[in-house]
């Protein structure tokens, strides 16, 4: 019945159950990316385009 409608099961090869984790220091990651999204200017563009988007909503809604 399967073949009749184009449906063909795949088996599941290679299904990954656990991985090892070389660095579990999530918190410091964590603090790392922000740190080089603050020092990479990136935080300025994302206040800017909130401010941008909140004006342009603003202007564009009614009531």
């Amino acid at each position: 019945m399967s073949n009749l409608v184009g449906y063909t099961p795949t088996p599941i090869r290679g299904t990954v159950i656990a991985q090892a984790v070389r660095d579990a220091d999530v918190m410091g990651q964590m603090q790392k990316s922000f740190n080089n999204f603050v020092q990479s200017g990136q935080i300025w563009a994302l206040l800017i385009g909130l401010v941008i988007g909140y004006m342009i909503r603003s202007l564009t809604s009614y009531g």
